[in-house]
């Protein structure tokens, strides 16, 4: 069973998930502090190559299976038209502004 976006319990996890899913990158990005990074199956990776390739260009979409701490962390089937669908985890640091100042997936 999935988590529509707008049940996530954390209002900035719930901004970025509609986002990604919506492809909105002008949201996507306001969403983020200045100096965000982010990881992906342990390793950082340059932000802005990676959300071109990995969500915007490729058609990223969330489907969240389960939340926790506080909504911060994510079990989302992910999917892409360069991957294909895969269990992904997704973690959430949120800045005392709301905004996100890093996030760290990888295969669950």
């Amino acid at each position: 069973m999935t988590i529509a976006p707008a049940k996530l319990s954390d209002p900035a996890v719930r901004a970025f998930v509609a986002a990604v899913n919506a492809h909105d990158e002008t949201a996507f990005f306001a969403l983020l502090t200045d100096d965000a990074t982010m990881s992906d199956d342990g390793s950082d990776r340059d932000l802005a190559d990676w959300t071109d390739r990995e969500i915007f260009s490729s058609h990223g979409h969330m489907e969240v299976q389960r939340e926790s701490a506080g909504g911060r962390a994510l079990v989302a089937n992910y999917r892409n038209d360069t991957w294909g669908e895969m269990r992904t985890a997704w973690r959430f640091t949120v800045s005392e502004d709301g905004r996100i100042s890093r996030f760290e997936t990888g295969q669950a």
